[in-house]
């Protein structure tokens, strides 16, 4: 069974929403509810910004998204890819670099030249996908690095 990439709906949003809280929220007092209302308004917005999820099976297993404005932004810049998960029992098949391509496909069908991104521990995933270091910062107390690709 191949995993399939489409727009996320409503019936993907509880599911993802909870990796996503796994994945980046956990100690930070975000609700699985305020994750769902974000996510919501991403599926139900004007069609720019866009949710991909990555069904296997007809499950959510992974998520990634095309926005105007990163949470918390460290930089005045735009539009951003972020969210990338894939659910840790599926990871290593491939699964986020097609979600990353998918995101990168959608940016340049809206005519974005330049996309950015914040990561850390995923630096050398999105060097490998042709994305550049741009400038290492500190976001909280803790490392983090803001990377872009023209597109």
């Amino acid at each position: 069974m191949q995993p399939t990439i489409e727009a996320m709906t409503e019936r993907d949003v509880e599911a993802v929403a909870r990796l996503r809280l796994a994945a980046f929220f956990e100690g930070t007092g975000r609700t699985l509810e305020e994750d769902m209302a974000g996510l919501r308004g991403l599926i139900a917005g004007d069609g720019f910004e866009v949710a991909f999820v990555v069904r296997l099976g007809g499950s959510p297993i992974g998520s990634c998204l095309f926005v105007r404005n990163e949470i918390d932004p460290a930089h005045d810049l735009t539009p951003w890819l972020a969210g990338l998960v894939v659910d840790e029992a599926c990871r290593r098949r491939g699964i986020g670099t097609a979600l990353v391509r998918a995101v990168e496909a959608h940016a340049v069908s809206a005519g974005v030249g330049m996309l950015h991104l914040y990561t850390w521990q995923a630096r050398r995933f999105y060097e490998a996908l042709g994305w550049t270091s741009v400038e290492p910062f500190e976001q909280d107390g803790e490392p983090m690095l803001l990377m872009s690709r023209e597109l």
